[in-house]
């Protein structure tokens, strides 16, 4: 196996016995082998396409399918290869739709897995370019986020016939059946191209939020314990919460959100339901340490799943989460979830814990831009500081931590996605009516945070790099590749980035990113606080 996808890749370049994030080869091979088959299958879709033959059904499984091939989504074997057989039966039935009958497609899955095992299909080994290979990673790992926020968006109705067709041609790029011979500059041009498919991904993913949740608004969250039965609820699939929140109501059983789940309270139609308790433990790393102590059952609706050792008995799993071992729910039934919750004894007491806030969506801060504009033509704000992104085990994220701590009291801090767990908690007061801490959500409602710097920018009438305003990120995994590529696509500059910058670039990559972008890593927190600030 050789793996590189994830920033705790081993030393710094790849996994090749088993992967950091605890894949066995044989998953990485057969995950290897399903985005062949997808690129496969791409290639119909847009013949398909060309043909006037619009197929939903597919363009839905194959942003599943790929979203499945994220770090931390399915580890289980058994039915990775069911994903990959009905790829290859939907490619049968596509390619006969089209009048074809090309000879690999009648092979059987067993086969068609035992002739990939002896083909070129990899990450490594793309292209003998180093730097065009590195492009082509770029764009499969940005392109694996893609479809992680497409996935999604498609599950509450979201869809953009244009945004599917990007993702087959994206596939289709660089495989046996592209038909197109690029150079650098050709690739990295496909690469912004994703990070604006990116933006419209994330631009559907939030309209169906919104649309059947309500606007975010600010919220406060218990850290504390209820009495009673319990559920935890990880990962970050809304509507499966609701489904969960739906099917306890009335039950006695309380539920809890962990990691990127914590947003959900923000929600008004989520925050509606009187036993969605509170939020338990912190950042998904932290899971195998903090949820053994959890005295309820465990779901987990999609990627940050580890290895649940000790305590599977009492994890589930959905959507395209998957761990040998582990029941999975489809269809969102919940009831083996909730009968083992009530099997389980649950909290003994009430424990009140500290309260936190979530839920500054987009519209709020909108609605919050006047005073923020204001206290700046007043002076009283100085900077605005957005540190968000992946959290992660590797050392040096401590750098997150100190960072916002350090940052001055006329500064305000917005963050999302599961970063934010290295300062959630943290008292940072206020600066005027404004918490200095603002929880934005998930990594998933990154566009939220991208419209409301556009927005600041177009009152004042200049950029969003002529803004009081500094990106500092940490990345884990695809999905931050992904919004990465969505803010180089922008024009935004002067980006720092950490803990350790991506495997897959090239110093020759990296370069350009420095030139044109002023992409840096990070250094330390006084450092970086000094120079954005002089």
């Amino acid at each position: 196996m050789f793996c590189n996808q994830c920033e705790q890749t081993a030393k710094g370049t790849g996994c090749t016995v088993a992967g950091v994030c605890g894949k066995s080869a044989d998953v990485a091979a057969i995950q290897d082998q399903l985005v062949y088959l997808l690129r496969r299958l791409a290639a119909l879709g847009l013949n398909a396409r060309a043909a006037g033959m619009a197929d939903t059904g597919t363009d839905d499984f194959m942003v599943e399918a790929l979203f499945s091939t994220l770090t931390n989504v399915n580890f289980d074997l058994r039915a990775l290869r069911r994903m990959l057989a009905d790829t290859l039966e939907r490619a049968k039935a596509l390619a006969a739709r089209l009048g074809e009958h090309p000879e690999d497609l009648g092979l059987s899955p067993d086969e068609y897995t035992a002739r990939l095992s002896e083909s070129v299909v990899g990450i490594d080994r793309l292209s003998s370019d180093a730097d065009v290979a590195s492009a082509m990673q770029l764009l499969l790992f940005g392109l694996k986020g893609v479809a992680a926020y497409a996935d999604h968006a498609a599950r509450l109705g979201q869809r953009d016939p244009e945004l599917a067709a990007f993702i087959r041609k994206a596939l289709v790029a660089g495989s046996p059946w592209d038909e197109e011979v690029r150079d650098l500059g050709g690739w990295l041009e496909l690469v912004l191209e994703c990070g604006k498919a990116n933006l419209r991904a994330m631009e559907l993913l939030e309209k169906g939020n919104t649309e059947t949740f309500g606007d975010p608004v600010p919220a406060p969250v218990s850290l504390g314990q209820r009495k009673g039965k319990a559920i935890l609820v990880s990962g970050h699939d809304l509507l499966d919460l609701l489904a969960l929140l739906e099917q306890t109501e009335g039950t006695g059983v309380n539920v809890y959100t962990h990691g990127e789940m914590l947003p959900a309270h923000g929600y008004p139609r989520l925050r509606a339901f009187s036993h969605l308790a509170g939020h338990y433990g912190t950042a998904w790393q932290n899971q195998q340490r903090e949820l053994p102590d959890f005295p309820g059952a465990v779901l987990f609706t999609t990627n940050c799943i580890q290895n649940p050792r000790g305590y599977g008995d009492k994890v589930f799993t959905s959507g395209n989460v998957g761990w040998p071992g582990c029941i999975h729910c489809t269809g969102r039934d919940f009831a083996p979830v909730i009968a083992r919750a009530l099997e389980l004894p649950g909290f003994d007491e009430d424990k009140p814990g500290k309260e936190i806030l979530t839920g500054f969506g987009r519209q709020t801060m909108l609605n919050a831009a006047p005073k923020v504009l204001e206290a700046v033509a007043q002076g009283k704000l100085r900077h605005i500081f957005l540190v968000g992104g992946c959290d992660g085990a590797k050392p040096g994220r401590n750098y997150y931590t100190e960072f916002v701590e350090k940052t001055p009291q006329d500064t305000l801090v917005l963050t999302l996605a599961c970063g934010k767990f290295r300062f959630f908690d943290k008292a940072l007061g206020k600066l005027g009516d404004l918490p200095r801490l603002l929880d934005m959500g998930q990594c998933n409602d990154a566009y939220a945070a991208v419209r409301t710097a556009q927005a600041l920018a177009e009152t004042l009438k200049c950029g969003v790099n002529d803004l009081p305003l500094s990106f500092v990120l940490s990345w884990y995994e695809q999905k931050a590749v992904s919004i990465l590529l969505t803010l180089l696509a922008l024009g935004i500059k002067n980006i720092r980035l950490g803990p350790s910058l991506p495997a897959f670039v090239s110093p020759n990559i990296l370069n350009l990113l420095v030139e044109k972008w002023s992409i840096r890593p990070i250094s330390t927190p006084d450092e970086d606080l000094a120079t954005i600030l002089q």
